[in-house]
């Protein structure tokens, strides 16, 4: 009876590292419901406006400054223009960075975070979020080498009850000038 405890547990550990050796790191990232440094994973009917974002093999969003307010909830339209796979993910400057060291290591991750998504070339998708700090807030593709080539950019969130300052000079204050109707 021992040796056949020992023997499943084994299986079970093998089969745990394989799962976790496979790439898919679904939820290990502080972004589910909670509240993090970044905010937190938005509700479709909590939706104040929509951004669109175009991804390119140029290693490029467009666009790469974004302008929020405290509490919005922003519909990112993800769409990638390019042929190549690239991706959108939320996170802060040094989460980013680190996550792109993993990247490197394992580039056939697969990723399901509530703060990102993963797009084939000529596909869309959106992320839905949530902003309710104040500050900077960075979004990359961390696919191996894109980051490096300079695909990121930067989300501002303006303190609640100021005014976000647009992208755009002329434009008015209220995101217009970030996303298309």
């Amino acid at each position: 009876m021992n040796i056949k405890h020992t023997f499943l547990a084994t299986l079970v550990a093998i089969a745990t590292s394989a799962a976790f050796a496979s790439g898919n790191h679904a939820g290990t990232h502080a972004h589910g419901d909670e509240d993090s440094a970044i905010g937190k994973p938005g509700k479709a009917q909590q939706v104040t406006r929509t951004v669109n974002v175009d991804m390119t093999d140029n290693m490029r969003f467009t666009p790469a400054s974004i302008d929020v307010k405290q509490g919005e909830t922003i519909r990112f339209k993800v769409k990638n223009s390019g042929q190549v796979k690239h991706e959108f993910v939320l996170g802060t400057e040094q989460e980013l960075k680190e996550h792109y060291q993993v990247m490197l290591k394992n580039p056939e991750m697969e990723h399901e975070d509530p703060q990102m998504i993963t797009l084939a070339g000529g596909k869309t998708g959106e992320v839905i979020w949530q902003f309710t700090k104040a500050g900077k807030v960075d979004f990359a593709c961390l696919q191996p080498g894109h980051y490096d080539a300079g695909m990121k950019g930067a989300v501002t969130v303006a303190k609640s009850g100021s005014k976000a300052a647009s992208t755009k000079p002329g434009s008015k204050a209220d995101g217009h000038a970030d996303h298309a109707h």
